[in-house]
């Protein structure tokens, strides 16, 4: 696309050079969450301890980041996008640092929390600034463009991860970041413009910290909840998480400059939208939480090969998501989208059909089925629910669409685990054949069911291009 009579050639170059500054941070979170999976064996070996105890190297990071994106989206409409995502990108890099450096697991995870809190302030960040950079003709394909770094990254990281770990040990993935953080750092800080924050706004502290506390109990509650036992510690926690939302709710409705506006979820298109993006992770997370050990231990493949026809989903996300903006741009979001989403529902109940007679590479067909899905989906309902949203409440927009990403995360691995050990317990109770393939097909249909419903949230959603 080129610039526009109106417009002048520098005006179009600074929004795309923008976009390239941005998409040198965007890369990172991605990359580092799907390479710290590859290393936690290692570390568990280095450190002596057992594979519950390390997996909170990865659960510190999504509790604390996923905790923290409202207060920090709130923040970014106050003191303006680009401090806060500088401030997000030297966290990040610092605490990627310090991770490479830790001696005892303790200092790790605590590292790993300290990167997650940088990790929050750039990634709550990222969706308003390219919203505020681009007019709604070219949001959606500068969005994609984006998605695709995002796909590029969770592609990168196992692959990179293994090499890594196997070169020069599990503190060299850590190292990784430094020099991407630096240099998206310094081309931030040259590239992006400082946007004002909003005049005579302060921040609110008591909707913080109940927003901190109500998401942190709800995703605690989601994850420990089945390695628990769903004891009665649990549900207290549960019971507490839903307490402190809704005081957090009533909280929000009264205060004058709120940590999340309520009203915007009046919008039906901004409503629906976070929601279909809320249930399309949890049925991503499904899939790629479960699709391993139905690699591995239903079909025998190594970790490697296993690695290989999972890339089928993010390279597919990969090609596909720049050309859904490009094209939602000009055709429109809301079909597009749920397009998208009806091919994420298909993929999951082929993997329904697939579960007792399956091949690797049927496996793969449907991960890339999903991969299409996804990418047809992301762009153009991120777009569709940005374009819905007053400029000076960007900041508050990209907090909840990226928490909505963290929780459908959580709540994903949280719903496929519980449903695939209950259904395979009742299996083995009932005496019946491959409990193991029937339960995995039982928590594949869970994904299934979700993503109808995200499909059908797509209906209430309204396009606005202009």
């Amino acid at each position: 696309m080129n610039p526009t009579t109106t417009e002048s050639t520098v005006e179009y170059l600074s929004r795309w050079k923008i976009l390239a500054s941005v998409m040198v941070g965007s890369i990172m979170g991605p990359l580092d969450a799907s390479i710290v999976y590859i290393s936690l064996p290692t570390i568990a070996q280095e450190f002596n301890v057992p594979p519950d105890s390390v997996g909170w190297v990865s659960m510190a990071y999504l509790l604390i980041m996923g905790s923290f994106l409202l207060s920090f989206g709130r923040l970014g409409d106050m003191l303006g996008f680009k401090r806060i995502y500088l401030l997000g990108l030297a966290v990040f890099t610092l605490a990627s640092a310090a991770c490479s450096l830790a001696g005892s697991l303790p200092v790790l995870i605590a590292a790993r929390a300290f990167q997650a809190v940088g990790a929050g302030l750039s990634l709550s960040m990222t969706t308003a600034i390219i919203t505020n950079s681009f007019p709604p003709s070219e949001r959606g394909r500068a969005l994609g463009i984006n998605g695709m770094l995002v796909a590029v990254g969770l592609a990168m990281g196992p692959s990179l991860g293994g090499f890594l770990v196997e070169l020069s040990g599990w503190r060299s993935i850590f190292l990784v970041n430094l020099p991407i953080g630096l240099a998206a750092f310094i081309l931030t800080l040259k590239i992006l413009p400082a946007v004002r924050g909003v005049s005579g706004s302060f921040f609110d502290w008591p909707g913080s910290l109940l927003g901190f506390g109500s998401l942190l109990t709800l995703l605690l509650f989601a994850s420990q909840g089945q390695s628990a036992g769903w004891s009665a510690g649990i549900w207290v926690m549960g019971f507490l998480a839903v307490a402190l939302a809704l005081w957090f709710i009533r909280w929000e409705a009264r205060a004058p400059q709120p940590i999340l506006d309520l009203e915007l979820f009046g919008h039906r298109t901004f409503s629906a939208g976070n929601a279909a993006s809320l249930m399309n992770f949890v049925t991503q997370y499904i899939i790629v939480f479960l699709t391993p050990f139905l690699l591995q231990q239903g079909l025998g493949l190594k970790p490697g090969t296993t690695g290989a026809y999972m890339t089928a989903f993010p390279l597919t996300v990969l090609v596909i998501a720049p050309l859904a903006g490009t094209l939602s741009d000009r055709l429109g979001q809301r079909g597009l989208a749920f397009i998208g989403s009806l091919c994420c529902t298909a993929a999951a109940l082929g993997l329904v059909l697939f579960s007792f007679k399956v091949q690797p590479y049927q496996v793969s067909i449907c991960l890339g089925l999903f991969g299409l899905g996804t990418g047809l989906f992301q762009s153009p309902n991120t777009s569709a629910v940005m374009s819905a949203v007053p400029k000076h409440r960007l900041g508050i927009a990209s907090g909840v669409q990226a928490t909505t990403r963290n929780v459908g995360m959580v709540f994903g691995i949280a719903l496929g685990g519980a449903v695939f050990a209950s259904r395979q317990a009742a299996y083995i109770y009932q005496g019946g054949p491959s409990p193991f393939l029937s339960a995995i097909q039982d928590a594949y249909l869970s994904a299934a069911v979700v993503s109808a419903a995200a499909t059908l949230m797509l209906i209430f959603l309204r396009e606005k291009n202009s």
